[in-house]
């Protein structure tokens, strides 16, 4: 009898096993230091989740099966300097509190801390720290991708041409690119051709472009920080954006670069302390809206024909330059709302909070300036400034301008001093 009932015993344990595995509950397995994550990985059935615990374990990983790998305490894996140290190449992967670092340092095979593969979709790297990576994470045609709360940091004694980028995004959709800390590679985030997507709540410092972004469509940019780069947010070649509640602030060059862009809102943006706080660049039939250009440079560089854009609601505070605009013929802002300008010297006698008299961002002695830049030596001798009275009298020599036919009397930012005096440096 006793023989019998071990054997029903054992019979009911197998049957139990073989439905848990048919219903899909993962096992776990520990790696400890000393031991092998490769082997593990091996080891593991899809679905299962691989615990590594503290230490440093230097090996190559290729994750070609679905399943989660956990770090415990924060472990490192060193690909001793050569290729990918992670290389993803099965759907439904989590990666998940692991140091990352040593890949290779060759571009031209894209060595990356963590590189997921064609085909990887569901992939998921969340609490990671990325170090000392040519790429820290490069992705290429997948779908649904989630990237959050990693801290990626570059080969920093590298010249900025021979880093890779922090996170490359390239021919992928529906990505989720959320809460990272990104520094001392050459672009923060580069995308190309990766629609439908979100990039929110990132930090991106000490790079070329905080992001590098192209030929993508129908994407959120929300709540980002882009400081002491080159140049912030540069989005390029692109429509139905949504770029709202960023800040540029410190930049060598341009806050945010609109270029070829169409269709997009751009609002609620705080640009201060760049050279250039937006650059707009052939841009048509966006809307710019409730943005705080403060103390830079120039306020918003205009160019290439960058016309049909409805201009409302927008702060230009304490620029040396408003605007720089040199066309042809007038452009219109403000027609709906107007704008608020620190250097408008205009009435309000009926006390609507309007300007009585519109706003001209640009005179005959600024686009003279611009283009004789020796001649700025003179803008304070009595020549230059009755050229600027004659030119406001008489419109024959008056020179095409940003005009806002309804200036407001006070800005929308109520808190707009906190950002002065964040003035740029050149990143390294």
């Amino acid at each position: 009898m006793a023989v019998l009932a071990d054997r029903q015993f054992s019979l009911i344990a197998a049957l139990f096993c073989l439905l848990a595995a048919s219903n899909g509950v993962a096992a776990e397995l520990t790696v400890r230091a000393g031991q092998s994550i490769a082997a593990a990985i091996k080891q593991a059935s899809p679905g299962d989740v691989i615990r590594v615990e503290r230490g440093l374990y230097r090996e190559q990983l290729v994750i070609d099966k679905p399943l989660t790998l956990k770090g415990i305490d924060r472990p490192t894996v060193s690909g001793g300097f050569k290729g990918d140290t992670i290389r993803i190449t099965a759907e439904d992967v989590v990666i998940d509190g692991l140091i990352v670092r040593d890949s290779g340092d060759e571009l031209i095979d894209k060595n990356a801390g963590i590189f997921i593969k064609p085909g990887a979709n569901r992939a998921t790297v969340r609490n990671c720290d990325l170090t000392y990576n040519l790429f820290g994470i490069y992705i290429e045609t997948v779908k649904t991708v989630e990237i959050r709360n990693n801290v990626i940091t570059g080969k920093r004694d590298y010249s900025s041409p021979r880093r890779g980028n922090g996170i490359q995004l390239y021919n992928s959709k529906d990505a989720q690119i959320v809460g990272n800390n990104i520094s001392f590679v050459r672009d923060g985030i580069y995308v190309d051709v990766s629609h439908h997507s979100v990039f929110r709540n990132n930090r991106i410092h000490h790079a070329r472009y905080g992001t590098h972004y192209m030929n993508t469509n129908y994407s959120v940019w929300e709540g980002n920080d882009s400081y002491h780069n080159r140049g912030g947010l540069a989005l390029m070649e692109v429509r139905n954006l949504v770029v709202r509640n960023n800040r540029a602030w410190g930049n060598s060059d341009h806050g945010i670069m609109l270029r070829t862009i169409q269709d997009s809102v751009i609002e609620g943006n705080i640009v201060a302390g760049n050279d250039r706080g937006f650059f707009i660049y052939d841009a048509e039939y966006n809307i710019l809206r409730n943005n705080l250009i403060v103390d830079n440079t120039i306020g918003v560089h205009l160019a290439a024909g960058s016309v049909n854009n409805q201009v409302s609601g927008n702060d230009f505070i304490s620029n040396r330059t408003q605007i720089k605009y040199v066309a042809s013929k007038d452009v219109v802002w403000g027609a709906s709302g107007g704008n608020y300008w620190s250097n408008y010297v205009g009435w309000d006698r009926n006390g609507d909070g309007v300007g009585d008299v519109q706003y001209e961002a640009n005179d005959l002695v600024d686009r003279l300036s611009w283009r004789h830049p020796m001649m700025k030596l003179l803008l304070a001798s009595p020549a230059v400034q009755t050229l600027r009275l004659v030119s406001q009298q008489f419109p024959l020599l008056r020179a095409p301008s940003v005009v806002d036919p309804k200036p407001r009397m006070q800005p929308h930012t109520s808190d707009w001093s906190q950002w002065r005096g964040r003035y740029f440096h050149y990143a390294n």
